[in-house]
């Protein structure tokens, strides 16, 4: 079994593949100061929730946003598997022709994404990614990764919207009844969901324009 680590902002992703089918998978919130024991404890725990001994993790890859995550991540591997991991990032084979500025800045969450895409879809391929930052990725029709766009996350619009602004509370990040809100939470949630929808879009057509 491949055990694939995604270590992003808010969550760390992880999951169990046999050969092409996904055993399990699972999340972890990303913490900063945890230690390589620590991670390694929720490693093996996860593991064992999902009923998969550890003999049975024959490879690990890992791929991080996070640097100051990654090596307590990494190392927690190795104590509990014993495995040294593949880690996604310049030099890695992916088939990824990348026709960036410079390309070693490409965040290898980015360059996941668009190697399982081509794995399912024909391209051109336009990929959209929402988490704690929404990303946006241009894949031509010969494979060459061509850049994108890089904009907030919804949860980080919505933080900075009720922490800089004194009289818009926090909240919850629902699909708006209407476009046009009737009070303070109903004007946020059309502002928020359907602001970003139609960022996103409007994106995507002027991507598609440049196509």
């Amino acid at each position: 079994m491949l055990l694939a680590i995604d270590i992003g902002n808010s969550n760390i992703v992880i999951g169990g593949i046999d050969e092409e089918k996904i055993r399990f998978e699972a999340r972890i919130a990303t913490d900063r100061i945890k230690t390589s024991d620590q991670y390694g404890v929720e490693i093996k725990n996860m593991l064992d929730l999902f009923r998969v001994p550890v003999e049975e993790v024959e490879d690990c890859i890992i791929s991080s946003v996070v640097p100051p995550v990654f090596n307590a991540v990494r190392t927690g591997v190795v104590k509990v598997t014993g495995l040294e991991p593949i880690v996604v990032g310049p030099g890695i084979k992916t088939g990824l022709n990348i026709q960036m500025d410079d390309p070693a800045s490409v965040g290898s969450d980015r360059i996941v994404i668009a190697v399982a895409a081509l794995q399912e879809y024909k391209p051109p391929i336009i990929l959209v990614d929402m988490g704690t930052a929404t990303t946006i990725a241009v894949i031509d029709d010969g494979n060459a990764f061509l850049g994108g766009a890089v904009l907030p996350g919804l949860r980080i619009s919505a933080e900075a919207l009720s922490s800089r602004a004194s009289l818009l509370p926090g909240i919850q990040l629902e699909r708006p009844r209407r476009a046009i809100g009737k009070n303070t939470v109903e004007c946020m949630q059309s502002g928020l969901m359907f602001g970003a929808a139609a960022m996103v879009d409007g994106l995507i057509d002027r991507m598609e324009a440049e196509l």
